[in-house]
């Protein structure tokens, strides 16, 4: 698979990979959270694709009610072109809560694994209807004298979280999902996908309507 950009990656998918849910917390002592405006922030310095995958899930908010914002709408555009200091990442929380935002839901990828499996394009299902030991060796033989039987993957480990921002209270994380995006290609079924997941699992957790 050629080389491509760390965010990119989460965001493009081929017909064959998929998005998976691992795991997620959510923080026990918030025992209602309705956010009157919520900034949707995606940590990538490619700006194509921080548009898409933004846009993407802001939408997904707005058909439930809430108000969601991208941060290319509200942040400086050189906000993230350096690394800021805490002080700098408060004040500008100090900023964006003064602007009426109470919430923030980030997304990041949090690191890549190289992975290797079986080719099976070329080998049909056999089960065991085969009963003669012939037959299966025939069927199988191929692996020998195929160069690429052995296929190379990556797997994206991504991760978004939603932080309470509210001035009135404390700042506080309510939320984090862990997914895997499995040998991502392709852009707009992989923004899809990983969206819809996000989505269905803060329903799921009752965090949102």
């Amino acid at each position: 698979m050629k080389r491509i950009a760390l965010f990119i990656g989460i965001l493009l998918l081929s017909a064959c990979s998929s998005t998976k849910f691992v795991d997620s917390w959510k923080n026990q002592e918030i025992t209602s959270f309705e956010p009157k405006k919520m900034l949707v922030i995606g940590m990538t310095d490619n700006l194509t694709a921080r548009k898409i995958f933004e846009e993407k899930l802001k939408n997904a908010f707005v058909h439930r009610n809430i108000y969601a914002v991208e941060s290319m709408a509200v942040l400086d555009e050189g906000f993230s072109n350096s690394k800021k200091s805490e002080k700098e990442i408060d004040e500008m929380i100090k900023k964006i809560a003064d602007e009426g935002f109470d919430a923030v839901v980030i997304t990041s990828v949090k690191g890549v694994d190289e992975r290797e499996d079986y080719r099976t394009e070329h080998y049909p299902f056999i089960g065991y209807r085969w009963s003669r030991f012939g037959r299966y060796y025939y069927l199988n033989q191929d692996i020998y004298y195929t160069p690429q039987y052995y296929e190379s993957y990556k797997v994206y480990k991504v991760e978004t979280a939603i932080y309470n921002i509210n001035k009135d209270d404390t700042k506080s994380l309510v939320w984090v999902g862990a997914l895997n995006l499995v040998d991502p290609e392709a852009i707009t079924s992989t923004v899809n996908n990983y969206v819809t997941k996000i989505i269905k699992q803060l329903e799921r957790e009752k965090l949102i309507k």
